[in-house]
């Protein structure tokens, strides 16, 4: 992205050639020390072509509508539609223009895949935090979990999204709406009666055409959503599950006897490493044909049937952040963390 240097010897003509091969009509102004001044965009050159005045501090946007680097790409988008711009600059806590966001580049990389985020549950392990608030709407930072969950699906090009919901619905409901203020599409899976994972998805009324993610509205993690939908794909999987290695240390001397109560081994106080369901899925559409209508069903119910099917399933290790906020030690854990960062 080419910018407008303003300074005593900047010219008209050179902001006609800089606009000309910046080729998306719009052009950053900044003085030597790369502070922000404005914008001019091509209807301005028209317009002080036709005034005949071709004076650059008369055309000049001085004030034209910006955003600071530290603001998510999800408030972005949503900044950009809500005042009706294709374009942003964007900068620092100076004012020093760091670049120009461009709403189409976002637009052309949106995917077409529905996310499915479970945000019913009761949280009763939360106690007194979710006496008023359903979990899924605590705040982390400075903004509910599941909000962070849905940037984390923006930021890889996912907007479209279903929300299973049935305890104190109307506070999520409420405040996402349609998911236009936010720069997204929002659909509501709306349970009389609690349905599970799997049960939840009982109630999508429309044809879905790609595979489709499910994540618990209570799980956290730093995971690149493309890789998974690619893995899926390559892997002509029906259904991939998300696991995470753990591990246990036992308290105590583990001994091993055989059936005549002789010793034959002793390890102090071993670790057993295991797999672990993190919460998070991709399936495909069939997949919903394994799901009863208005019943409580888990999401390994439904990879067990498939697996009696002989249907492909797979599973898709995670190895960088992830938490699932059960208790109120784990609340703590995750903001934490947010001060942290």
């Amino acid at each position: 992205m080419n910018k407008l240097v303003l300074n005593n010897t900047t010219k008209f003509d050179d902001a006609i050639k800089l606009l000309d091969k910046n080729g998306n009509g719009v052009l950053p102004v900044v003085d030597d020390k790369n502070t922000f001044i404005g914008l001019i965009t091509d209807g301005d050159i028209r317009k002080a072509i036709l005034n005949k005045n071709l004076d650059l501090e008369h055309i000049i946007n001085k004030d034209p509508y910006k955003v600071n680097i530290n603001s998510s790409e999800n408030y972005i988008i949503n900044f950009a539609k809500k005042i009706q711009r294709r374009h942003l600059p964007i900068v620092d806590n100076d004012n020093n223009f760091i670049k120009i966001f461009t709403l189409d580049e976002i637009e052309f990389n949106l995917k077409p895949n529905w996310v499915v985020i479970m945000a019913g549950g009761l949280g009763t392990r939360l106690g007194e935090l979710t006496k008023d608030t359903p979990k899924p709407m605590l705040k982390v930072g400075e903004k509910p979990m599941i909000e962070h969950i849905m940037d984390m699906f923006v930021s890889h090009g996912f907007t479209k999204f279903m929300l299973s919901v049935n305890y104190k619905a109307d506070v999520i409901k409420d405040h996402f709406k349609d998911g236009s203020d936010f720069g997204i599409e929002i659909k509501y899976l709306e349970e009389d009666k609690r349905l599970g994972t799997g049960g939840a998805l009982s109630l999508i009324d429309f044809k879905l055409t790609e595979p489709f993610f499910v994540i618990n509205g209570d799980v956290l993690a730093s995971i690149d959503y493309e890789k998974l939908l690619d893995f899926h794909n390559s892997e002509k999987a029906d259904a991939t599950m998300c696991i995470r290695k753990d591990s246990y240390q036992v308290p105590y001397g583990v001994i091993k006897v055989d059936d005549n109560n002789n010793i034959i081994n002793m390890v102090e106080k071993p670790t057993n490493s295991f797999f672990i369901n993190a919460g998070i899925y991709m399936l495909n559409p069939e997949v919903l044909d394994y799901i009863p209508k208005d019943e409580y069903f888990g999401m390994p119910s439904v990879f067990e049937l498939m697996n009696k099917d002989n249907k492909k399933t797979k599973s898709f290790e995670l190895n960088d952040y992830w938490i699932d906020m059960g208790k109120p030690s784990d609340y703590d854990a995750i903001n934490k963390r947010m001060e942290i960062r």
